[in-house]
Formats: structure tokens, sequence, C-alpha cells
């Protein structure tokens, strides 16, 4: 590529002092790697990308623009929220409390049932895995719940977790 000639090695190392993130750091060092003699066969190989990829990375310095500019990509905002920011944070209160407080019949909050509850409520339609995101946005964490025989008594729980420590983990009945 041509109009890597113009650019210099010092060049290229000094921006990479000033870029932050990962892909114009991994595109400045791809420059720099090329302007050393490696091909960009070899770059796509090492990064694990098409050569199209590594040519478009070069291309990218043939600007009037800065370099550490020109390796950085534009922001992206991405899709509107479906829920208004009051309607996101009176959500997020709700969740932190039972859903019996919400009027609903259920002992936890599930993806399932956030869905239902967003339909209901605020007339919006959220995929369950949009909804498992949003119960993480929450501060909420997914937890299986442990079973436990309900009306076991705690000292035969314990002598029965002894037993199966004793016996390497495996469960023989007596």
């Amino acid at each position: 590529m041509d109009h890597l000639d113009e650019i210099s090695v010092k060049e290229l190392q000094d921006a990479l002092d000033n870029v932050d993130g990962n892909k114009p750091t991994q595109r400045l060092l791809a420059a720099i790697a090329y302007k050393n003699g490696v091909t960009q066969t070899e770059l796509a190989e090492w990064h694990d990308t098409g050569r199209r990829t590594i040519y478009s990375w070069l291309k990218r310095l043939d600007t009037d623009e800065s370099l550490e500019q020109a390796v950085t990509d534009d922001k992206r905002t991405g899709r509107k929220r479906k829920l208004s920011d009051p309607e996101q944070k009176n959500f997020q209160e709700t969740v932190h409390e039972p859903p019996e407080k919400a009027g609903i019949d259920a002992p936890a909050w599930t993806p399932a049932l956030v869905q239902e509850y967003l339909e209901e409520t605020y007339g919006v339609e959220y995929s369950i895995p949009s909804c498992r995101r949003l119960l993480k946005e929450a501060g909420l964490s997914y937890q299986k719940p442990r079973r436990k025989a309900a009306e076991s008594d705690e000292d035969e729980q314990e002598a029965f977790h002894d037993e199966l420590k004793k016996s390497g983990g495996r469960w023989t009945p007596p």
C-alpha cells in the first residue's frame, strides 16, 4: 500500500501511545507490523481475521484526520429503548421487591414473568433474552433454586453430608 509510505513507524508508535481500546490498538499494531514487512496474509492469520479486514484497517490510515481518529470507530448509539427513563426506573424498583408486591402470584422474578409484566404494565414486548438483560441491568443475578427436603431433619442432613464426604462423593445406599 503506497499510502502507508507517507506515514512513519514513529508516527504510528506515537499514535499508539495516545489511543484507548482494543480495536484501535490492534489496528495500529497491524500497521506497524505491515510497515516492518509483515504481509497482509500473515497479519490476517495473526489477528484471526480476513485479508480484507486487514486491508480496511490499513486503508483507514489514508485520511487527513489524525491517526488516533482514523483507527477509532465512531460511536454507535444503538436502538432506542422501549421503556422511557422513568418507566425503566420504576421497573427496576419493582423487580427489587417480591412479585407479590406487584400483585403477581409468583415466588420470584423470572425472565418469562418479567416479559409478561412489561407487556401488561407498559404495553411493550421484550424477548426472553432482553428480559434477562433488563434484570441484570437492574442489579439482579440469575440463581438456580437449591432443592432441600422440606421436612428432613437438619441433623440428618448433616449426617448425610458427612457420610457423602467420607465416601469420596459417591453415595451408596446402606
